[in-house]
């Protein structure tokens, strides 16, 4: 390969770790506390903070008004409402916006509120989701999210059909832990702490600002997912009744006249997310009591594109015995109207064409929910449902002092390898020093383009990983020095040096990578993760000694005619 392409190849890899990592650089570096703090919030306290900040726009547009003011920069996107207002009415445009004119073009404080709250809603899910998309820190650097979840022996009991022995509890909780750390902790990197407390109670700590909706997704057994049919006719006599009785539920959502739901009936909401994301009541339906299909039929799950809309969906594939439940029960009810149901609430319903037998599609859920749902379907179901006790907020287990200590003791580790490269290959261990940077910032880049957890362990491990890769150029440099002694010219002892280092570093690399790959596979948790983290170090560190070295070499012996190699203060 000619030393343009290679130059070529190493800015796009540049490039593209540029892009990795500036979602990581722009939330740690350029966001405000006070944005952080909002959007790793829940939802509701986002819509809450949303609104707040709406009124107080629009307190501060009627003081304007009043003083009969022009629109000022903040506000400068309600001119764009307000000229497009304009131009569908056929109105001139004033030569300057004032706040009274964009009131009249908008028509209502109403409008121009839910204007305000739709631009502070957009800005703080943009930033809940970028947060989403960042190397994140763990518990020891930044804290977390603790739950305590108490596993139901009562529902054990109604799965087993006897009352659970201490051995069936003690089991059940175990395969609970190891399922919910399959779920939450998917590629290995995340590093939750989860621990059994006494015989039915189990901690989970997650690091970062776990968002605990989602985190509730995956306390959900693949039981909660059911198919029902619904009584089309009967939910519209229930709608006749709720409008007639807005009261006319129990908490327990029976009807307060019996009359109204038939034997063999009962009744779940239709909820659909608000612009927040927000589940929120739509109508209530009435399904058939007995359960069409249970989710614990469902052997995979993935997530699709619907070809003509574009939404997300849910396929999966059920279990032969679920394949001829499934395929019975929509053979038996074509033309009637099918309930995805989620946690007893009605998520999508379809109205059954044909009958199906083992692979199922599901609509009605946005990317992220079909992405959670997923992965939960995707694992075993949990033995035993798990209540939450109690959850709370958790802060850093390491105090500011200890970090800025750990901080400061692996930067000097790296500045001294840096240092010493530097001293003792004279101007090749500056070319080393080059690589090592690079391949730091390639490693980072891999790191936050996979929202990976950062400990203060990892750190360490990760510099530890930085300084060993030191190794293939140390291998590199005594080659070349070697070929140097012989009298070769500086071309031809650089070019001989990388030919004869190349499979001693590769095969150093390669049998660390494979102990890396069994890692992987056969280690759990933080295990896992440094299998990763040490894969991703070991590719990149052989790119940046292989490739990246060997460029500014060819490029100073050949392009610039440089005679003499600065490689070693003997030579």
């Amino acid at each position: 390969m000619s030393k343009r392409s290679r130059l070529i190849v190493i800015l796009v890899v540049v490039v593209v770790a540029g892009v990795f990592l500036y979602p990581t650089f722009n939330w740690y570096f350029l966001v405000s506390a006070e944005s952080k703090s909002v959007a790793a919030g829940t939802l509701e306290q986002i819509r809450f903070v949303a609104q707040e900040r709406a009124a107080e726009d629009l307190a501060e547009l009627n003081a304007l008004a009043v003083r009969g003011e022009d629109l000022i920069d903040k506000f400068a996107f309600l001119e764009k409402v307000a000229r497009e207002n304009y131009r569908l009415e056929g109105r001139s445009l004033p030569k300057s916006w004032s706040v009274e004119d964009v009131f009249v073009s908008i028509g209502s404080e109403t409008a121009i509120f839910e204007i305000l709250e739709t631009a502070h809603r957009d800005e703080i899910l943009a930033s809940k989701d970028r947060s989403k998309s960042v190397l994140q820190l763990g518990l020891d650097l930044s804290g977390g999210m603790s739950i305590l979840l108490q596993a139901d022996m009562v529902s054990l009991g109604e799965r087993l059909g006897n009352t659970p022995t201490p051995e069936q509890r003690s089991d059940a909780v175990d395969r609970a832990m190891e399922i919910l750390n399959n779920r939450i902790d998917k590629f290995g990197v995340t590093e939750p702490i989860i621990r059994k407390q006494g015989d039915e109670n189990i901690y989970v700590e997650i690091p970062g600002a776990a968002d605990p909706e989602r985190v509730y997704t995956y306390l959900r057994g693949k039981g909660s997912l059911s198919f029902f049919i619904v009584d089309d006719e009967a939910s519209s006599r229930l709608d006749s009744y709720l409008v007639e009785n807005p009261a006319g539920l129990t908490p327990e959502l029976l009807p307060r006249d019996p009359d109204v739901l038939d034997a063999g009936r009962i009744i779940r909401g239709f909820y659909a997310k608000d612009d927040y994301g927000i589940d929120q009541l739509i109508r209530y339906r009435v399904l058939h009591e007995e359960v069409g299909l249970d989710g614990g039929h469902i052997q995979d799950a993935t997530v699709g594109s619907d070809p003509i809309t574009g939404r997300p969906v849910v396929n999966f594939a059920l279990d032969r015995e679920g394949g001829e439940i499934f395929f019975q029960l929509t053979s038996a009810n074509v033309n009637n109207t099918l309930a995805i149901v989620l946690d007893d609430r009605v998520k999508a319903g379809a109205v059954i064409s044909e009958p199906i037998r083992e692979n199922v599609q599901m609509r009605g859920f946005d990317q992220q929910d079909a992405g959670d749902l997923a992965i939960v379907l995707r694992t075993a179901a949990l033995p035993v449902d798990l209540i939450v006790l109690n959850q709370q907020e958790i802060g850093a287990s390491l105090g500011q002092d200890s970090i800025r200590q750990g901080l400061q003791a692996i930067s000097l580790g790296f500045a001294l390898v840096i240092v010493f490269m530097i001293i003792y290959y004279k101007g090749a261990g500056f070319v080393a020093d080059i690589a090592l940077v690079l391949n730091l910032f390639i490693i980072l880049s891999v790191l936050s383009a996979f929202n990976l957890t950062l400990t203060l362990t990892s750190i360490a491990g990760l510099i530890l990983t930085v300084g060993m890769a030191v190794d293939a150029n140390v291998i590199i440099f005594e080659r070349i020095k070697e070929e140097y002694r012989l009298g070769k010219s500086a071309e031809a002892a650089v070019k001989s040096g990388f030919k004869k280092a190349f499979w001693t570093v590769m095969d150093a690399n390669i049998t660390t990578f494979i102990a890396a790959i069994f890692l992987s596979q056969l280690g759990r948790g933080p295990v896992q993760g440094f299998a990763y983290t040490l894969a991703v170090g070991i590719v990149s560190s052989m790119f940046t000694a292989l490739f990246v070295s060997r460029l500014v070499f060819d490029f100073t012996t050949e392009s610039l005619g440089v005679k003499k190699l600065s490689i070693s203060w003997r030579m």
